[in-house]
């Protein structure tokens, strides 16, 4: 035992040693502009990212030695009969963050002709038990612990008020567990997320309204004695020619976790393809954070694209990571050349590791929000596998008025960054907010379906000091409700009646056939009052055959998240069911994003039929 603890004392001192030395080399993160390698051109770059990713597993093991040594060094306390750490001081625990110890996805190995021309490699090789169990002990992802809205009553709560979410790391993120063998942990499922992944066939706004309103009521296809609500909202399109000037300030982690090719390698093709969509009027500025954060580009006008991606080339991952002034120093440089009249964004790019410096996220949160408020907006792309930090950066960018994103591939850097890019960049209603009052005598209970962490309470809808959700140009956002009709024999738990108040009353004969009235609050991007739309839903269900395209396609991605997530509301729902609902709705597809989650959907079901790929469920 005695011999077993100085070595184990022995190995933390060595730790120690080595993380010290590694924090201080805050300029290896940008070579020498003269340095021939393979980072002298924007082409021979793409090259050698796709060389990196499919070279044998040999090759990339020892490239990535120094990383993985370092990772490996850290005990999981988490993982069963691990010895402790050392006790160190530490802060308050983060609220609601918790560690992913599931499986952690295994390497891929591909041969570099069965990859999609520029796709990141994916496999559908099932990854041995052993080599994930190894991986399991240094995975570090964490997420923010969702737990399902319930079922309540109209008569109880008859408002239901939310800020939308235009976000859609989830189902990139989703994706990339299923694509590597394994099946997500229920917390990195938030199902709006999957839903506005794809773009629906909402009709454009028409007149001066910044977005149209679509709703739709049928059956709910995992139990058919309930009905469900569809809220679809389309933001307002804008040509290229009208879209305003873009200041954006990229912010780009070089520290050594990103010494991976799903990550920077990764991350530069996608800052590459967004500067070759900007105009002459828009403003690009680069700024580093590796130990310590420094700027490589200045505010450039985008037309000098040479200038630009020679600096992206010259980025080159090492050091440990003090995010916090590399956000200090691209706010700095937003403000510095901040266009009034335009779109001002700092775009951080990152794993998510914050893990020298000033970590703390309240001072990261209340930063931002200042700039939010002087008009600069955040927006987070994030990267890789084994140590993303979801909480952390979902957080930073709700509260920087921004959207987040997960590239997982070539492809989803395209669909982010170039095909919706004005929606991505471009806002055109900000703090937008929906508040549904329901019916009682047409609702007995309803319940949100996703939407957990973005619940706002009733009197925060008319407060115009409450920040909310963003639309971008373009943008797609739906909302679904489940929705118990009124006596169904199924029991709801309840209150007691009240002493003090007055029992409930019937609504006016005015209301009756309504199922609810939507209400939605929004300003427009450069004004702090909101505006009000209100309208009436009439309690009038289609069968579920004849719903569009789009509710039934939407419906089976809720579905398809709520198996995943293991909801008690799943109801009758298998993925048999979902794949059928999936493919019976798939319509236009000019994209392949249907078809692709349809492949995805029998992906999983392999997965989910073998208990040795199954994720632990917390």
């Amino acid at each position: 035992m005695r011999r077993s603890r100085w070595f184990l004392a022995g190995s933390w001192a060595l730790f120690a040693l080595g993380c010290s030395r590694s924090e201080g080399v805050p300029h290896a993160a940008i070579a020498p502009s003269g340095r021939a390698s393979n980072l002298a051109s924007s082409s021979s770059l793409a090259a050698d990212a796709d060389d990196a990713a499919a070279a044998p597993e040999a090759a990339r093991d020892e490239a990535q030695a120094p990383a993985e040594e370092k990772r490996e060094s850290r005990p999981n306390a988490s993982t069963p009969g691990a010895p402790p750490p050392p006790a160190v001081a530490q802060g308050p625990a983060r609220p609601r963050a918790v560690a992913h110890g599931g499986a952690r996805p295994a390497k891929p190995v591909a041969a570099k002709a069965a990859l999609a021309p520029g796709d990141a490699p994916r496999s559908d090789a099932k990854p041995d038990v052993l080599s994930r169990a190894r991986d399991a002990e240094f995975n570090t992802e964490s997420y923010s612990r969702i737990v399902d809205n319930e079922f309540v009553s109209p008569r109880t709560a008859p408002l239901s008020t939310f800020s939308i979410d235009v976000d859609t790391a989830a189902y990139a993120n989703v994706r990339r567990f299923v694509d590597q063998g394994s099946l997500p942990p229920p917390d990195a499922v938030r199902i709006e997320e999957l839903v506005n992944y794809f773009t629906y066939a909402y009709p454009d706004p028409s007149g001066d309204t910044p977005f149209s309103v679509t709703t739709e009521l049928s059956k709910a296809p995992w139990n058919p004695s309930h009905r469900l609500l569809l809220v679809g909202l389309q933001g307002k399109r804008l040509p290229a020619a009208a879209l305003p000037p873009r200041n954006l300030v990229f912010l780009v982690d070089v520290s050594g976790s990103m010494n991976e090719p799903n990550k920077l390698p990764l991350l530069k093709y996608a800052l590459r393809e967004l500067v070759n969509t900007l105009s002459a009027k828009d403003h690009v500025s680069l700024v580093v954070y590796a130990g310590a954060g420094g700027v490589v580009l200045n505010p450039t006008p985008a037309s000098d694209k040479t200038r630009i991606l020679e600096a992206l080339d010259r980025m080159e991952a090492g050091g440990s990571t003090n995010g916090a002034e590399g956000i200090e120093a691209a706010y700095a440089l937003a403000e510095r050349s901040f266009d009034p009249k335009g779109v001002n964004r700092v775009v951080l790019a990152t794993d998510g590791d914050f893990n020298v410096g000033v970590t703390s996220e309240g001072d990261l949160v209340r930063l931002i929000e200042a700039k939010r408020a002087k008009g600069v907006s955040l927006s987070v792309l994030g990267f890789g596998m084994g140590n993303l930090k979801d909480a952390t950066l979902e957080k930073l960018a709700d509260h920087g008025n921004g959207n987040y994103a997960y590239i997982d591939s070539r492809a989803e850097a395209r669909k982010v960054l170039v095909e919706q890019g004005g929606s991505t960049l471009v806002t055109i209603a900000k703090d937008v907010k929906i508040q549904v009052e329901w019916n009682p005598a047409e609702v007995g209970a309803y319940r949100l379906i996703g939407y957990e962490n973005r619940a706002l309470a009733a009197q925060d809808f008319n407060d115009d000091k409450k920040d909310a959700g963003d639309i971008g140009a373009g943008h797609s956002v739906t909302a679904l409700y489940e929705i118990v009709p009124p006596g169904a024999a199924e029991a709801r738990p309840g209150v007691d009646p009240l002493k003090y108040q007055p029992p409930s009353a019937n609504p006016p004969d005015s209301a009756r056939g309504e199922l609810s009235t939507i209400k939605l609050r929004f300003k427009r991007p450069r004004t702090d009052v909101s505006e009000l739309l209100r309208f009436a839903v009439k309690s009038d269900p289609r069968p579920l055959e004849q719903t569009s395209n789009d509710f039934r396609f939407a419906s089976a991605v809720a579905s398809f998240g709520m198996l995943l997530r293991n909801s008690e509301a799943r109801g009758s729902s298998n993925f048999g069911l979902v794949q059928t609902l999936a493919e019976g709705a798939r319509g236009a597809d000019p994209a392949g994003y249907r078809a692709g989650f349809i492949g995805l959907i029998a992906k999983t079901r392999g997965l989910a039929g073998s208990s040795a790929l199954t994720q632990a469920r917390p």
